[in-house]
């Protein structure tokens, strides 16, 4: 396997086949083909348009994937004439505009500027014996849950495949060669399920073992407000499914979750997930903000276990990240370990999820404050 890698980091630092008779992506500053912005199926078409030998295709993809360079230059198995003939059509727009805050516990946050000059997240968790980077799908987020600052953004815009890739190249670029980053999780800005045919072409760029970042399907997990119609969309990337419940009642989650528990009601959203294909071993995820006074009583801790009543599954508390303007409040200590007390005695694997990241926003619930 082809695992990034990493290790402490400085202060700054087209999904569609594309067509023989269909113009390359061009990169926003100059009139040349964004090779980032090519899938394998724009890359082959490109390599045969240069009239190249097909092998070339998984070529170039290694370097942009697995060596992560940004200057065709580096390419140094094609010739001197290739590398001066693909740089005539060609460029690589890596990003340079990256900010990095570094938290007390460790974790990181980069804010990354893309070509139109918006900024998107990533964070970078450390534990024991791993490194999770958590990725954006979107610019803001589609989705207005009201204990998210994301939501309070609105949606700028979706992510390109190659943006959301180029969140795990920026940060490994950063980076040192022997530590390495363990899993990812589409847990940032955005919902990833409104943005799937990007998402899907960014997880083949991020699992290829052969051209690709080459990270296990079981490594990367999708997180999803509960977009029911499409969760079976997420079955054939092989990666672990988490699902954001955050509420016992339609009623709370039409406050917490109003615009995804309108179209899809809770009723609709746990049919969805029992009817989703797990092999054999594997479980879902239910994720649950536990915010003060509103979906954290002992009523709805006993609720839970019913409604997730024969979902092979597990269940993640976490304890609201507070942040300026916010309503909502953490619940304390003692209210937060009976929940899981509560739910551990019906037989679920529960766990609390540990803030990290807090003093830089970089904690669940927390990222959009772009300009802090």
């Amino acid at each position: 396997m082809n695992f990034l890698s990493c290790s402490p980091c400085g202060t700054v630092l087209g999904s569609l086949p594309i067509m023989m008779s269909q113009p390359l992506p061009m990169t926003d500053s100059r009139h040349s083909a964004n090779l980032l912005a090519l899938d394998w199926s724009g890359m082959c078409a490109l390599v045969a348009k240069l009239e190249w030998r097909p092998y070339r295709a998984k070529q170039i993809l290694r370097w942009l994937y697995q060596r992560r360079i940004s200057d065709i230059e580096d390419m140094t198995d094609l010739s001197l004439s290739n590398r001066a003939l693909l740089q005539s059509i060609a460029a690589i727009p890596r990003s340079t505009n990256v900010q990095m805050r570094a938290a007390t516990d460790g974790t990181k946050k980069f804010l990354i500027e893309l070509s139109d000059h918006l900024q998107v997240e990533s964070v970078l968790i450390p534990e024991r014996d791993r490194l999770t980077l958590c990725v954006s799908t979107q610019v803001g987020c589609t989705l207005d849950c009201s204990f998210c600052l994301t939501g309070k953004m609105g949606l700028k815009r979706n992510l390109k495949a190659h943006e959301i890739v180029e969140q795990v190249l920026i940060v490994q670029d950063q980076c040192e060669e022997d530590h390495p980053i363990t899993s990812l999780v589409f847990m940032g800005m955005g919902e990833p399920l409104a943005n799937l045919e990007e998402v899907s072409d960014a997880i083949v760029r991020l699992t290829d073992q052969a051209w690709g970042v080459g990270i296990s399907p079981r490594r990367i997990t999708l997180s999803t407000a509960g977009l029911a119609p499409r969760l079976k969309e997420v079955v054939p990337l092989g990666v672990n499914l988490a699902i954001s419940l955050n509420a016992t009642t339609n009623e709370q989650r039409n406050v917490l979750m109003p615009a995804i528990n309108k179209l899809h009601p809770l009723s609709q959203l746990l049919k969805a997930c029992r009817n989703y294909p797990l092999k054999t071993g594997r479980h879902l995820t239910f994720e649950y903000v536990l915010l003060a006074g509103v979906n954290d009583s002992l009523e709805d801790a006993k609720r839970l276990p019913k409604l997730l009543q024969g979902i092979p599954c597990k269940i993640n508390l976490i304890p609201f990240n507070e942040f300026a303007g916010s309503e909502y409040k953490r619940p304390s200590q003692e209210v937060i370990d009976q929940f899981q007390v509560v739910l551990r005695r019906a037989g679920y694997f529960v766990f609390v999820r540990k803030s990290r990241g807090r003093d830089v926003l970089g904690a669940c619930g927390q990222l959009g404050d772009l300009q802090a």
